[in-house]
């Protein structure tokens, strides 16, 4: 690794750009739709065929975890292949500046030009970046990449790891701890509150429409309890 990537990345470690950490909160928030939709998929299938509640308990915490650690390692192996990518896409352009300075040098004022930037100025600025920081510059203006500043495979796993387990446990819990009479419209409640949390938690750092991604989920919840629940009941 070239010195200079070197303290980029040192650099890097100490400040998460918003991208890193909006990664991290999107692992999260998908972790933990998906925590609340598989459980309770399992729960109201197996509900529907026994009331016996250890048996229901069991079943909904044995996919509670196997959920957990689904999306972890999803998210790991994603993550992880973007990682790779942009570590790629840094390694070439490294190559090119070593054997092909010029034009990246040309890539970088033409970036500038297509902004509006006179060509003389745009040459001064390539000039300029390109002296200080030749491949920080490079790297950013062809593959929007702040160097050293890759996704975290292992910050995605945890949060979705965590978000998925807790997710899971609000239909779990309502589901074993409420008296028989009570425990299917507590399940109920308790998704259609979760999910509609994550609706809005996933809209926000979208930055997408809150009310549309609410009703999206909302209704997804609905379907899958309905589906799951008379699946126990058919068998």
């Amino acid at each position: 690794m070239a010195e200079n990537e070197k303290i980029q990345v040192k650099k890097a470690k100490q400040h998460q750009t918003m991208d890193e950490r909006l990664n991290t909160l999107r692992a999260g928030v998908l972790g933990s739709n998906d925590g609340i939709l598989t459980v309770v998929g399992v729960l109201f299938s197996v509900a529907a065929a026994t009331t016996n509640q250890f048996t229901i308990f069991i079943a909904g915490l044995a996919d509670l975890l196997a959920c957990a650690f689904s999306m972890a390692s999803g998210e790991y192996a994603s993550v992880s292949t973007q990682k790779d990518t942009e570590k790629a896409a840094v390694a070439k352009e490294a190559a090119l500046l070593k054997t092909n300075y010029a034009d990246q040098l040309a890539a970088v004022r033409h970036f500038y030009e297509e902004r509006g930037v006179t060509t003389a100025t745009a040459e001064a600025i390539a000039e300029d970046l390109m002296n200080k920081d030749a491949l920080g510059t490079v790297v950013n203006v062809k593959e929007d990449i702040q160097l050293g500043h890759y996704m975290n495979p292992w910050d995605a796993a945890f949060s979705s790891l965590f978000a998925a387990a807790l997710g899971g446990t609000f239909p779990l819990v309502a589901m074993t701890i409420f008296p028989a009479a009570t425990q299917w419209p507590a399940t109920i409640v308790a998704v259609l509150l979760s999910v509609t949390l994550t609706g809005y938690l996933s809209a926000k750092l979208g930055h997408g429409l809150v009310k549309t991604a609410i009703i999206r989920n909302v209704i997804v919840g609905i379907i899958t309890m309905f589906i799951h629940y008379y699946v126990g009941q058919f068998f």
